[in-house]
């Protein structure tokens, strides 16, 4: 059994969860990979921010049309229907709340729905970003992540130490040890890996963790 899910496994359980014909921002990185796990019979319109809606999964290895990317720099295909537009128009979309969900992934993300994922402090990039209008403007806010760091401190936690995206703004974390709702500032538990003690996940959560008495099983198909 695995001790943790892979990334490709957390993208895959987070894309369960979009309904047929949302509107989908994913954030650039680890995020993207959502696009490639769109559950049969459901279809997702993912948006960029730089001004295309409707696009498809990556090209094919040497037929990239480097005119067609995402807000990431990385090839993308266009579906039919496809449409662009401009940057601002784009951004209208994301502050007029017109996009489903938001799905970004995270430093830390703390038990009150604050998110800290654009700088791990002065050394970082200079600033923001789109995900600042994103959070805030998309109607659902999903964070997926690695449950721990590299060197094996919590990224769940009571307060966010970094610099914050947003505030009160992320409602599920999807992780590779669980999925956890936030609900009135505290963070809920509803699916851990089977072989996962509630004690050991207590024990890297940087927070309180709310124990239903229904817990599912997180369990992802090999990757």
């Amino acid at each position: 059994m695995n001790t943790k899910l892979s990334n490709a496994q957390i993208a895959w359980r987070a894309a369960q969860d979009i309904e047929d014909g949302a509107y989908v921002n994913l954030g650039i990185g680890f995020p993207e990979m959502v696009a490639k796990f769109q559950p049969p019979g459901k279809q997702a319109i993912f948006h960029t921010e730089n001004g295309v809606l409707n696009f498809g999964e990556a090209p094919a290895e040497g037929e990239e049309d480097w005119d067609l990317i995402n807000a990431g720099k990385k090839a993308i295909t266009l579906r039919p229907g496809a449409a662009f537009f401009h940057h601002a128009d784009s951004f209208a979309m994301v502050r007029g709340g017109h996009l489903d969900v938001a799905i970004l992934g995270t430093y830390e993300v703390a038990e009150n729905g604050d998110l800290a994922n654009w700088s791990t402090g002065p050394k970082g990039v200079p600033a923001v970003g789109g995900a600042m209008d994103l959070v805030h403007g998309a109607k659902r806010v999903a964070v997926i992540t690695d449950h721990v760091t590299k060197d094996g401190k919590p990224k769940l936690v009571k307060r966010c130490t970094l610099p914050l995206t947003g505030v009160g703004c992320v409602t599920r974390v999807y992780t590779s040890l669980a999925v956890i709702d936030i609900e009135d500032q505290r963070f809920v538990l509803r699916e851990k890996l089977p072989g996962l003690s509630i004690d050991d996940l207590r024990a890297v959560t940087g927070a309180d963790l709310v124990i239903p008495n229904q817990i599912g099983d997180l369990v992802a198909p090999e990757l």
